[in-house]
């Protein structure tokens, strides 16, 4: 019986060696008779592994980067199960993007339809799912680790998709538009609502509704995803122009956030000996941040939490300079930017796999909210 368990053992090892990526589900292939990949510990995902669901926000924690998503209507779902809550947490190296730029939990107003890229709960999690209206559950459930959140204009923008408009009325207020794809638009229109409050930005105005063409090729973020519709429009760009402002504004947003509470990273190695720290720089920020990490530069590192609370980071961040700075192929989560700091003192959350904020010595010192801070928090 051993003999035949080895046996076992080795095909299987064999099957996933020769399979690579098609040894699990994925969106992709889609193969219900495989598992969804599994994460270990704070190691980066193969790329094309998670798992994509779109719905609405409806309630966060920015601080603990934890989030409730009203997931969209699919044809996974009954309509008993319609419009049920996903509870989720960020990964430590898990980004968020809004207006086509790096963002925070913070920066995204509720009730905005969002993408996610989400992977499996950890199997020693044996938390029950949060349960919906009258004790039902998401089929989605399980996917509480998010990898990737973004608004639509991200999402389109990214894919270098925008909407084109078929058809402006602004006496029922409704906006029909196909998706373009490869400068080739679909044949599938979709009719959103418009609100009378929607932003329209031309350039770098507000202009009125009464700008809308056909012909237009758009981007919009919306509300009220599947409730009455495909939803509501809150906010819609017109051209490249007003696209770029409102990136470029996020930016700015992001720079400010990022320098106050620093660059978030992985410890890889430690050398003891040397008093040498290894840190992998998570991805998800703006470039410029990377470019402030250079050779004998001195850096602040302060201990963090799997949710990227610092401690009490003014105080307790050790100062060292950067005796090496290395460019690596990124994989998912990666900037690709790895750094070896020697901190004049090694302390106890300096350990390969955990999370760490690295400082540049030229970024501003401040306390934080006493709500993003670890010790003192209520």
């Amino acid at each position: 019986m051993n003999r035949w368990i080895s046996v076992l053992m080795f095909a299987w090892v064999s099957l996933v060696s020769l399979c690579g990526e098609d040894a699990y589900r994925t969106d992709a292939n889609n193969n219900e008779t495989l598992s969804w990949f599994q994460l270990k510990g704070n190691n980066y995902p193969p790329a094309g592994t998670s798992h994509h669901i779109a719905g609405e926000l409806i309630k966060i924690d920015h601080t603990e980067r934890s989030f409730v998503l009203r997931t969209d209507r699919t044809d996974n779902h009954s309509r008993s199960h319609f419009d049920l809550p996903l509870f989720a947490t960020m990964l430590p190296y898990g980004s968020i993007y809004y207006h086509g730029a790096p963002a925070a939990l913070e920066d995204i107003p509720h009730g905005t339809h969002l993408h996610g890229h989400f992977y499996i709960k950890d199997p020693e999690d044996k938390t029950p799912p949060a349960e919906g209206w009258h004790g039902r559950i998401t089929p989605e459930a399980d996917f509480n680790r998010c990898f990737r959140l973004e608004d639509d204009f991200s999402y389109y923008r990214s894919a270098g998709k925008l909407w084109k408009i078929e058809a402006v009325d602004l006496e029922e207020m409704t906006l029909t538009v196909v998706l373009v794809e490869d400068g080739k638009p679909g044949e599938d229109p979709q009719i959103f609502d418009l609100l009378s409050s929607a932003r329209v930005w031309q350039g770098r105005s507000v202009v009125d509704l009464e700008s809308l063409k056909k012909g237009q090729e758009i981007l919009f973020n919306y509300t009220w995803a599947t409730l009455y519709g495909p939803g509501r429009i809150r906010e819609i760009w017109l051209d490249e122009e007003s696209r770029e402002f409102a990136a470029k504004a996020q930016k700015e947003k992001h720079l400010i956030y990022q320098k106050q509470r620093g660059l978030a990273g992985r410890v890889d190695a430690v050398d003891n000996k040397n008093r040498l720290v290894t840190i992998d720089i998570f991805g998800g920020v703006s470039p410029e941040l990377l470019d402030d990490l250079q050779k004998d530069l001195e850096v602040g590192v302060a201990v963090a939490r799997e949710s990227l609370v610092t401690y009490d980071p003014v105080n307790d961040r050790k100062r060292g300079p950067i005796v090496e700075i290395k460019k690596v192929d990124p994989a998912p989560g990666s900037s690709g930017v790895q750094i070896t700091v020697n901190p004049n003192l090694l302390l106890e959350g300096y350990r390969p796999g955990k999370i760490v904020r690295v400082y540049p010595a030229n970024w501003p010192v401040i306390a934080l909210p006493m709500e993003e801070r670890y010790f003192g928090r209520y």
